[in-house]
């Protein structure tokens, strides 16, 4: 173990989304200008600035404007060498297969929408630990309410009764609109949409559940069988009563055109549909109606979506689809389940929920990640009735909703209204999204730009030619090379945005003479 001590000095970097990325976009670097020590404007601000009752962190024009500082970072641990050594040798080796960059980044530390590494390097977070870190880094109110929980009762379950549950349950519920009130708390999301499953089947006495192509919804064993993506799949039994159907992709899909999402930005697909009309929405209801004639039984339990794909690529349906899939999944004896684990806690900027923003109400809601800000903490809401059916045996489970994660999970909600966070998301989601389709525009290999608030997607294609029709009704596009999700702790500033836009532009151009 040798102490070091080490100073940022010229370089800065945004964390994109690296998953699956070519190299080239795998991690931007720009160099700025240099700053002497001296320069004590910047300096403390830099780790700690004062918030305001908005949010709104003090001075941060002095950050923008000298952008590079000098930032002393004591760190007293491993060297890389070794980090990396163990990590081969005695971590699992999947987590050196979701390593994505070549050269791994090593973070130290972090505070609100910055990150540093142990070479005291500083990042602009655009991912926030797969859409998990929402009000940002080590948030001073919610440090405070952790500090404050774990001195007082770290640990006791459900078979008791202690103030944190009851205090988040109420306050949790008074998110969600009616019947929505009834709350078990779990410790991630896959463990939440695990007992959703089984509720929904408890319930309604039926077995087959319906989700998207390309979706995500946990990779534990039976929420694998609801996730439809090969590469998180194993060759073993799953996904027992789980069917898919096919994803109402406007923009990848035989089905799209230019007024079908509620994006600020639309593809650039053309169409002829008159207003308040939707072809593509028509075509892929069809879609769903044709799954329920062939692939399940004439009942169904359940209907998962989430109402922004996350790991598909921030994929976003026409305005219309869930409410009418809505009714034909109830029709079909089904209940309707809301994945929030990557929409919720108001990183759409519109609502508060990403099911709000298609005007409808689930018969249940797992959420996840932004709940407690990086805390493990998951939970399912769902209707009285649905509820009772659960009783029907025991279930247990020792940490969730423990008074830590209840502790941590009700500052997150204090910081979200404290902060504007969902206001945040609206406003410099909104432009970040208007700049990016001016790049879609500028760029060849940038095929859509897509999503809401702070729930971001950005498409690359080899190019936007289309190609020759398969029939008549449509035209499919090239195969998408990868998609930057952009889903940045929510207290990102408008100027962290430019400082972004600039280094992805510069990105792009490089890769463009290039090649």
């Amino acid at each position: 173990m040798h102490p070091r001590s080490v100073v940022a000095k010229t370089e800065e970097s945004a964390i994109l989304n690296a998953t699956r990325l070519t190299n080239c976009y795998r991690k931007a670097l720009i160099s700025l200008n240099q700053v002497t020590q001296s320069d004590h404007r910047v300096r403390q601000r830099i780790i700690s600035p004062s918030l305001s009752s908005t949010g709104k962190q003090k001075d941060e024009h002095l950050i923008i404007q000298l952008l590079s500082c000098v930032f002393f970072v004591t760190v007293q641990g491993m060297s890389k060498e070794q980090m990396i050594d163990i990590r081969k040798r005695n971590c699992n080796p999947m987590i050196m297969k979701v390593t994505y960059y070549k050269k791994p980044v090593f973070i130290h530390q972090g505070y609100m929408q910055w990150l540093w590494d142990v070479d005291g390097k500083r990042y602009l977070d655009l991912f926030a630990g797969v859409a998990t870190v929402s009000v940002g880094h080590c948030h001073p109110k919610v440090t405070a309410a952790t500090e404050q929980q774990l001195k007082k009762l770290w640990h006791t379950t459900n078979i008791y009764v202690y103030p944190p549950l009851h205090e988040y349950c109420e306050k949790l519920a008074s998110y969600l609109p009616d019947p929505l009130k009834v709350i078990y708390f779990t410790n991630s999301g896959s463990e939440a949409n695990d007992l959703a499953m089984l509720m929904a089947r408890l319930h309604t006495g039926n077995y087959d559940i319906i989700t998207f192509r390309g979706s995500y919804h946990g990779g534990s064993p039976q929420a694998m069988g609801l996730t439809s993506n090969a590469i998180y799949k194993y060759p073993i039994a799953n996904g027992l009563g789980c069917t898919t159907t096919m994803c109402p992709d406007v923009f990848r899909g035989p089905w799209g055109g230019s007024h079908c999402r509620d994006s600020p930005v639309q593809t650039t697909r053309e169409c002829s549909c008159s207003h308040g009309h939707c072809v593509a929405n028509e075509q892929y209801i069809e879609q769903l109606k044709e799954t329920l004639a062939t692939s399940v039984p004439s009942r169904i339990a359940a209907f998962f979506g989430e109402p922004i794909q996350g790991v598909g690529g921030s994929v976003q349906y026409p305005k219309n689809y869930l409410k009418e899939a809505y009714k034909l999944v109830r029709e079909k004896g089904g209940i309707c389940i809301a994945d929030e684990v990557q929409t919720g806690f108001g990183r759409t900027g519109s609502h508060f929920w990403g099911f709000q923003g298609h005007d409808v109400v689930p018969d249940m809601v797992t959420m996840a990640k932004g709940i407690g800000n990086g805390f493990p903490l998951g939970a399912v809401v769902t209707t009285p009735e649905i509820a009772a059916s659960f009783t029907k045996g025991v279930h247990f489970n020792t940490f969730g909703g423990n008074p830590v994660a209840c502790a941590v999970a009700s500052s997150v909600l204090d910081a979200i209204q404290e902060d504007g966070t969902q206001q945040i998301s609206l406003e410099v989601g909104t432009y970040l999204l208007t700049e990016l389709a001016k790049l879609r525009d500028k760029y060849e290999i940038v095929g859509d730009v897509r999503g809401k608030g702070l729930q971001i997607g950005v498409e690359m294609v080899k190019d936007k030619s289309p190609v020759t029709k398969v029939n008549q009704s449509y035209s499919v596009f090239f195969s998408p090379l990868k998609t930057f999700r952009i889903q940045p702790p929510m207290c990102i500033t408008k100027e962290d945005a430019d400082f972004f836009l600039a280094i992805f532009n510069q990105s792009l151009y490089n890769y463009m003479e290039r090649r």
